[in-house]
């Protein structure tokens, strides 16, 4: 799982700086402020999470389990839900997009849940 963890964040790290220069280089123009915005907290929770499955990698290595590797599924499931509804919602303009956004706010909860239990756990 380690591996999975690691190619995980990398890719969720690498696309993040490139959704952010994206932002930055190419749609700043065509946004809105607002939804400029909105673009940018995705790639925001997306690049936080990106390290935080680094973390999931580095913790599988030192005590693997279930938790552990629960919190890195939902850290993957939450820049999905959370990241990728923001992006969807700017580059389409359909609102009704952000109903998806909380679902992925409550996989990032439930990822850091995890660790959370994970660490009470550890002697």
């Amino acid at each position: 799982m380690v591996r999975l963890w690691l190619l995980l964040s990398a890719f969720a790290g690498f696309s993040g700086v490139a959704m952010g220069a994206f932002a930055a280089h190419g749609l700043k123009s065509r946004l809105s402020a607002d939804y400029l915005a909105v673009f940018q907290t995705g790639t925001h929770y997306q690049l936080i999470h990106a390290l935080a499955l680094l973390g999931v990698a580095i913790l599988a290595l030192i005590a693997p389990g279930r938790l552990v590797n629960l919190a890195g599924g939902f850290f993957a499931v939450g820049i999905v839900l959370f990241s990728g509804s923001l992006y969807a919602l700017t580059l389409s303009g359909i609102a009704k997009l952000g109903i998806i956004t909380p679902f992925g706010g409550l996989a990032f909860l439930a990822g850091w849940a995890c660790l959370g239990v994970t660490a009470w756990r550890m002697a």
